[in-house]
Formats: structure tokens, sequence, C-alpha cells
């Protein structure tokens, strides 16, 4: 059995150091990996970053981990995810990464994602340059995490998890006013998840949705916003098959 610990929308500033340092310090009992679905600060500032660096340093678990729309907003990503590294955790944007653990090897994939909205109700590439700039973002994220979950195939992962931000279902999303479903993610994120495969897909950014969805393909996605969770992190099971050279189909719960 994989244990995946999971959270995202910590939300943390200069006040709430060692907040959840208590909780986390527990993981190395109960999980394997600890996921952080981004909006880990609450204006992407280096010194917010470095409160959260603080937090997940020497936790005993490999910390892997994506940035939110938050993360971004002072306009230093690039400064948030050094601060993060230092700090332990492997920031990925459009990357993978390969955990091992006693169970076996975890393969995450993970982009922050964008929104763009869901099938049916989404935003099209068509028009004014903005719009399709828009549209275009969105697809490159989900290109990447496609690309970055196929890498994974080749790696003996016994199961592979995608990780993002944003939504990648209108599910996890229930309990958001429907009139901002377009803001929280896009269909694309599910579609290339799908595409390439994944035992498990987590996300964050809808603090009033809901916990449990699935794409259209069967991969189980869960929404780890800390205001949905209720907790410092949930942990996932991911049950491991006898054989992980073909695809697998792990179970979470």
């Amino acid at each position: 059995m994989i244990r995946i610990a999971a959270v995202g929308d910590i939300h943390m500033g200069p006040e709430s150091q060692g907040v959840l340092r208590p909780a986390f310090e527990t993981l190395p009992d109960c999980a394997d990996v600890l996921l952080l679905a981004g909006d880990l600060t609450r204006h992407g500032t280096p010194e917010e970053a470095r409160v959260v660096a603080r937090e997940i340093k020497d936790l005993g678990v490999p910390v892997v981990a994506v940035l939110g729309n938050h993360d971004h907003h002072d306009e230093r990503p690039e400064e948030v995810t050094a601060i993060l590294q230092d700090g332990g955790a492997r920031v990925l944007e459009g990357q993978e990464t390969v955990v091992e653990c006693a169970a076996g090897r975890i393969g995450v994939a993970g982009t922050k994602g964008f929104c763009g909205g869901f099938a049916g109700r989404n935003a099209g590439e068509f028009g004014e340059p903005l719009m399709k700039e828009f549209v275009r973002t969105t697809r490159r994220h989900a290109d990447s995490l496609r690309t970055a979950l196929e890498r994974l195939d080749a790696q003996d992962c016994a199961v592979r998890v995608a990780l993002t931000h944003f939504s990648p279902v209108p599910d996890t999303l229930a309990g958001e006013p429907l009139e901002i479903y377009p803001f929280l993610g896009s269909y694309l994120l599910a579609e290339a998840i799908d595409g390439a495969g994944a035992d498990l897909a987590v996300h964050g950014h809808a603090h009033a949705g809901t916990e449990h969805g699935m794409t259209s393909g069967g991969v189980r996605v869960r929404n780890v916003a800390q205001p949905v969770i209720g907790r410092a992190f949930h942990v996932y099971h991911l049950q491991v098959p006898e054989r992980v050279a073909a695809p697998v189909g792990g179970q979470a719960h």
C-alpha cells in the first residue's frame, strides 16, 4: 500500500509560522510522500515562501509541490520556487519526479494548470489575441502534464499521480458558484490525465468545493484544498498491483 498525503491552499504568512509543523512532523508515521497542491502563500512573496520552507524542512518524507495562482501574485514565482526547493521541496511545473518508498516507486507529474472551463461551457481559442493566449496558456499546461505523465510510464512506477492547482473536473467544484467554474479549472487537464494515464489526480484552488471526483476516463480526482479537507493534510491509500510493468489502476479512498 502506498500512502499519499496531500493538502493545498494553506496560504501561509508570517504570523502562521509553526501552525502546520506539529501535524507535518507526524507524516513519517502515516505517509510516504507529501503533495502540496499550490497556493502555499498568500501573495507569492519571498517572505511568505520562507515561512512555508521552514514548515516543510526536514520532515522525514519527500515533499512535492506545484505553485498556485496566489504564489504568482507578486510576480516572483522563480524566487518562490527557489526558496521552497531550499526547504527540501521538489517544485514541479510541467515536470515529473519519482519518490522511492518501501511499497514501490511513486511517480508524480505536476503543473499549476490554468482555467478555461469544462466541456460544453469552456473558452475557445478564437477571436482576440488575448482570448487565444488565455486558452493557449491552459493548453500548454495540459500538454506539459501529459508529457510528464508519459515520461513516468517508462520509469517503472508502482503508481502515477497528477498534481495540479487548478481542477481537471467540475465534480470537485460542487459547492462553488457556477459562474466561477471557468476560473477554477479546465477539461484540458482531465484530457491530459486520461490520455497519459494516472492512478490519482490531486488539486486545490476550490475552497468551497467537494473532495471527491472522477475524470471521464475513470481516474479518481481529489480536491485537497485545506478548507475542503478541514485538516493539515489528508492521506490517500493506493493499492500497489502485483505487476507494475503494465498500466496500473490503483484505488484511492
